[in-house]
């Protein structure tokens, strides 16, 4: 994707290899950590969160498979945000959102969560974000 090095695209996908047998403990911690930030945000689920936790998981794997197929991801990230958008999520939780996802990485990831790690994550979720509050407002308007 535009903007990540070969070497952020390779660290990001090691680190969630590395998640991924611990997913339902990092799909708890994420929404622990996001009703702390802002327990608004509660209000957002409508569905049993254990239906959300898995659908996160799901479409994170996603997005990290295929961080190197801009033509598969974006469509489906735009999609994403446009349907965020008419769940009621506004750009403002995005920011909260990238708190918690950054935060149940270093828990999940430990000595793993180096300064390369974190900048890399912060650089996917940034694009990716984008994207979808970007898809959002077009189909608002």
């Amino acid at each position: 994707m535009a903007g990540l090095t070969d070497d952020q695209i390779n660290l990001v996908k090691a680190n969630w290899a590395a998640v991924k047998p611990i997913k339902e403990t990092a799909a708890d911690l994420f929404y622990n950590k996001l009703f702390e930030l802002d327990p608004k945000t509660r209000d957002l689920f409508k569905e049993d969160i254990s239906i959300q936790k898995k659908a996160l998981m799901a479409t994170i794997s996603f997005a990290v498979a295929t961080l190197n197929h801009p033509d598969k991801l974006v469509p489906a990230v735009q999609d994403l945000g446009k349907r965020h958008g008419k769940y009621g999520v506004t750009a403002a939780h995005y920011g909260t959102v990238a708190q918690a996802l950054l935060w149940t990485l270093e828990q999940g990831l430990a000595d793993a969560w180096t300064p390369e790690a974190k900048a890399a994550w912060t650089e996917v979720y940034t694009i990716l974000s984008t994207t979808m509050i970007e898809a959002a407002a077009e189909d608002a308007a």
